[in-house]
Parts: C-alpha cells; sequence; structure tokens
C-alpha cells in the first residue's frame, strides 16, 4: 500500500487542512484528536472528538473518516470534505 493510502497518513493529511483553520490537532494512536479552542461545550456544540480513518465495509473496503462515535465522515481521499464536516460538527453547525 502506498504510504499516502495508509489511515495514519490519510490522518496526518485531515490534521493539516484543520491546523490551518486554527484548530488544535494532536495525532496518536487513537487516532486524531480535533480540538477547537473557540468552541465551549454546550447548546450541541463539542468542543472536541477524535477522527479515525478504517476502511468501510459498506464502501467496497475503502478508506473512510469516522468521528469517536462511528459516524462515517467522508471517504479518506476527500480531505477537504472531511475538514468541513469535522470544522461544523465541532460548532454545532452540522448540516
Amino acid at each position: 500500500m502506498d504510504d499516502r493510502t495508509t489511515p495514519l497518513a490519510r490522518l496526518a493529511a485531515l490534521g493539516a487542512h484543520l491546523a490551518a483553520r486554527k484548530f488544535d490537532v494532536q495525532l496518536d494512536s487513537d487516532g486524531l484528536r480535533v480540538t477547537s479552542p473557540q468552541v465551549k461545550e454546550c447548546c450541541g456544540r463539542r468542543e472536541s472528538d477524535t477522527i479515525s480513518c478504517r476502511v468501510r465495509d459498506e464502501d467496497g473496503g475503502r478508506l473512510w473518516y469516522f468521528t469517536m462515535s462511528g459516524q462515517p465522515i467522508a471517504p479518506a481521499d476527500r480531505v477537504t470534505d472531511a475538514a468541513v464536516f469535522v470544522l461544523g460538527h465541532l460548532t454545532g453547525e452540522e448540516r
């Protein structure tokens, strides 16, 4: 498998997108911990979440990003879509 297609590399790419938008990111063995320094947890808002990247059987075994609760975010090759989702997810502006 090409290094750019490993779950760790995909999480690092997502982390770079989110860090550029002033989110705090930390990549470790549990996944990509994303924290919004501007959001306090209340009223449906989340201050942080840990994003994972793993195979999604329902999509032919392709890599996908998932929230800590297991909600699918986007295919791992759609990093911009995933970043937009996470931004909304952590600010309570999900659609």
